[in-house]
């Protein structure tokens, strides 16, 4: 049970580490947690404020996805009108082992980086090449 009053927040729960005792939990203006469980009390736990943080996620640009595209559809011989797109999965259009080596070594020479094989095993999708290519090419600059 949680209950807001002023500028506390009040919570209650049951834990077995308390022998399914009821427990209060009290957070006074966000800067420290006080425990008990009955006659128990637990000292106070002071809280320190932490910035806020964002994640960036790793997206290639869309003309790097578009160039991967290309040359997915060069290395497997696809007609232009077929879709590949960046979630477009190498088995998917037909690729198998030889061909995605190919398609990396294509890639390679297109975008003048080079691919650790571990890496290369980890590209499964249009996507997933264009996101290593540009860590691979922020790596060099």
């Amino acid at each position: 049970m949680a209950s807001i009053a002023g500028t506390s927040i009040f919570v209650s729960f049951r834990s077995h580490s308390f022998q399914q005792n009821q427990a209060m939990a009290t957070i006074t203006s966000l800067k420290s947690v006080s425990l008990s469980s009955g006659t128990k009390r637990f000292p106070s736990i002071r809280l320190q404020p932490v910035p806020l943080r964002f994640r960036v996620s790793c997206r290639a640009k869309p003309e790097t996805v578009d160039k991967v595209c290309e040359i997915v559809r060069k290395q497997l011989a696809l007609p232009a009108e077929s879709a590949v797109t960046g979630e477009s999965k190498f088995s998917a259009l037909g690729a198998d082992s030889l061909d995605t080596v190919e398609i990396v070594m294509g890639l390679e020479e297109a975008f003048g980086i080079s691919v650790e094989e571990e890496s290369a095993q980890s590209i499964a999708s249009v996507q997933d090449a264009a996101d290593l290519i540009e860590k691979l090419v922020e790596k060099t600059d």
